[in-house]
């Protein structure tokens, strides 16, 4: 199994006790080795367990609210997300998490150069980088992906008794978003040592969304009308997938719905208690047909959560979505091009932010939102070893 526990040495205790200046300190907290993969195995779970945070002599302060970002190798488009949050206004009370699954010099450097606010950086344990030859990788005996099973038993490939749903077998560069979204979950919540005790929402954004200057001072706004006019909303979304189209008008509107993955999936505000919520729903999330973190989560809304999950949406986004590739399109990615549609965009906007006070419109009790499983999970490893991201991390 690919588990693992900290475990405190005499090296540990020796930094803690020894180490007084604080320069000095961050660079034996911080020493991440490349070269390697042992090294950066070992790197990783060093910086797991030491979660050195940055700025964090300059602001002392517990943090008013938490962001999350999961990283994968887009720098181009992290450069961007960074210049956003360092325009967001009342940023210096945020704590950002950089959740990595891909290990670089130029993106760590990238994260470490950020001087506005405390920053922690965290690192997926199972990513493909670091087994690229063996489970949770791409391993030379696993069945390719579009055999028959028939075919793929004769052959004895590693994964034959489990293709997914539409007789495909398992990519890895497919399944380890789901993976590490799951991860990063349980990180943030169970051992992110600075918020023992925090109860207010995180955040969760990714590398290529782009933060507007009033998203703190909205994010303050919305808490506040959740509280007193949507008691049984679970999640928040500060952003939505329509841009600044209309924002003049959606800028200090909300509203009520059901949660939906092709809506809400950006800038989603998750407190605490739906987390507890979700880890109820570990199996299911686990074991469920899909390599979407996302389409999962909307599988669940109804079923294993009994009550569907319902969102109070900005209808104004404070979030955008810059990254023209992704996933399954990695070529001509136009970050440039990307930077010129939100400058234009926030330029027509900028005198709609901050808005004095916001407006909900509820449209009441949300219904279960079922659709079609896209597959790409259905072998017992990737179930087994997600499930126990909650037992062990």
């Amino acid at each position: 199994m690919l588990f693992y526990s900290f475990k405190r040495t005499k090296e540990d205790t020796n930094v803690e006790v020894t180490v007084k200046d604080s320069t000095q300190a961050a660079v034996l907290m911080e020493k991440f080795e490349y070269s390697n993969i042992p090294d950066m195995r070992k790197s990783i779970y060093d910086s797991n367990y030491k979660q050195f945070i940055h700025n964090g002599d300059k602001f002392p302060l517990e943090p008013e609210m938490v962001v999350v970002v999961q990283v994968h190798n887009r720098p181009a488009y992290l450069q961007m997300l960074i210049q956003s949050l360092e325009k967001v206004v009342g940023i210096q009370n945020t704590l950002l998490i950089f959740s990595h699954d891909y290990f670089s010099e130029e993106i760590s450097d990238m994260v470490k150069g950020i001087a506005f606010c405390r920053v922690l950086q965290i690192y997926f344990p199972y990513s493909t980088q670091v087994y690229p030859n063996e489970f949770p990788g791409q391993d030379p005996g696993d069945c390719p992906r579009d055999i028959s099973k028939e075919d793929a038993i004769k052959k004895g490939c590693l994964n034959a008794e489990h293709p997914d749903s539409y007789g495909h077998y398992r990519e890895a560069s497919i399944t380890q978003t789901k993976h590490h979204w799951w991860w990063k979950l349980h990180f943030v919540f169970e051992r992110v040592r600075v918020l023992l005790g925090y109860n207010g929402y995180v955040v969760f954004v990714e590398e290529d969304n782009y933060l507007l200057p009033d998203f703190h001072t909205y994010f303050k706004s919305m808490t506040e009308l959740k509280k007193t006019s949507c008691g049984d909303c679970d999640v928040l979304a500060l952003g939505n997938h329509n841009g600044l189209s209309g924002f003049h008008e959606f800028s200090s509107k909300t509203e009520t719905a059901a949660w939906l993955s092709t809506k809400h999936n950006i800038g989603m505000g998750i407190s605490r208690e739906l987390y507890y919520k979700l880890m109820g729903c570990n199996n299911a999330y686990c074991t469920y047909d899909d390599y979407n973190w996302d389409w999962t989560l909307q599988n669940l809304s109804g079923t294993c959560i009994s009550k569907p999950l319902k969102v109070l949406v900005a209808r104004g986004s404070r979030v955008l979505h810059t990254g023209d590739c992704g996933l399954h399109q990695k070529e001509k990615c136009r970050p440039e091009m990307a930077q010129e549609s939100v400058d234009s965009a926030l330029k027509e906007a900028r005198s709609a932010l901050f808005p004095p006070a916001l407006t909900l419109t509820d449209h009441g009790p949300v219904e279960h939102q079922p659709h079609q499983k896209n597959g790409g999970w259905g072998d017992v490893r990737d179930h087994t070893l997600c499930i126990n991201y909650a037992a062990r991390l």
